[in-house]
């Protein structure tokens, strides 16, 4: 019988992330739901599973400082909603992982991947800690134009970024737009996921810019933004359930 510990700081992605482990093998038993570093060092310095399921960014520190305060031997199969800079690590270093909201086919295609052989192909852990934390630098201001003016708007004057046709669009706390080079692609993972949120393929949002959520048809959420915008801002439904522990963090 397989066993596993999930690290995950959201309660709500920790039991959604459990069920669909059961749905891959009821028989899997996880022995423990663990929400920050300091936890995971105390547990994981007197206990051992089969494999490890792990998100990045838990509420006290990046997860991989986990490994690299303690000799872990348990192959970890990492999580992320937002970090592409993270996924590039993972990479070059051989490991897998699951891009949040986490799709049931490929975390079975994963735990099948473990089970068979290559469980032993272990990562070097605090190599990958050392190259994350060279590239985790969050933008800090973007520069923009209006009209033959420029101007360096902070982060914290950022209010939401929104696609619109073949344009993306920069909405300060003022309510100014502002054209901007990067897609959202782009910009998602320069963006800080603590404060920042992609709701679906439209619109990256600040936390202090939600005014009000009101639930919406097949589990969706919709939001109201300030400043006011004039496009329907909707959580899609493939977002929903890692918005709303997002939310709850």
């Amino acid at each position: 019988m397989l066993s596993v510990i999930i690290i995950e700081d959201e309660l709500i992605a920790s039991e959604y992330l459990e069920k669909m482990i059961h749905q891959y093998d009821p028989t899997i038993k996880v022995i423990a739901k663990i929400d920050s570093v300091e936890s995971a060092v105390q547990f994981l310095t007197n206990h051992t599973a089969d494999l490890i399921f792990c998100d990045i960014h838990l509420s006290d520190d990046i997860s991989f400082t986990i490994f690299n305060r303690i000799d872990v031997t348990i192959p970890v199969i990492f999580t992320t909603a937002y970090d592409q800079y993270a996924i590039r690590a993972f990479k070059f270093n051989s490991i897998d992982y699951l891009l949040k909201p986490i799709n049931k086919e490929e975390l079975f295609a994963a735990i099948t991947k473990f089970e068979t052989g290559r469980k032993d192909n272990f990562p070097d852990l605090k190599n990958m800690l050392a190259h994350f934390t060279q590239q985790t630098n969050y933008q800090q201001r973007f520069l923009v134009s209006s009209g033959s003016k420029l101007k360096s708007v902070a982060i914290e004057d950022v209010a939401y970024f929104y696609a619109d046709q073949k344009l993306n669009f920069l909405v300060e706390n003022s309510g100014k737009h502002f054209i901007i080079d990067h897609a959202l692609d782009k910009l998602e993972p320069m963006l800080h996921p603590n404060d920042f949120f992609r709701i679906n393929r439209q619109f990256i949002i600040r936390f202090s810019s939600i005014t009000s959520m009101t639930a919406y048809s097949k589990s969706r959420i919709k939001i109201e933004l300030t400043p006011a915008c004039d496009k329907e801002t909707i959580v899609s439904v493939d977002r929903s359930p890692e918005f709303k522990a997002w939310l709850n963090r």
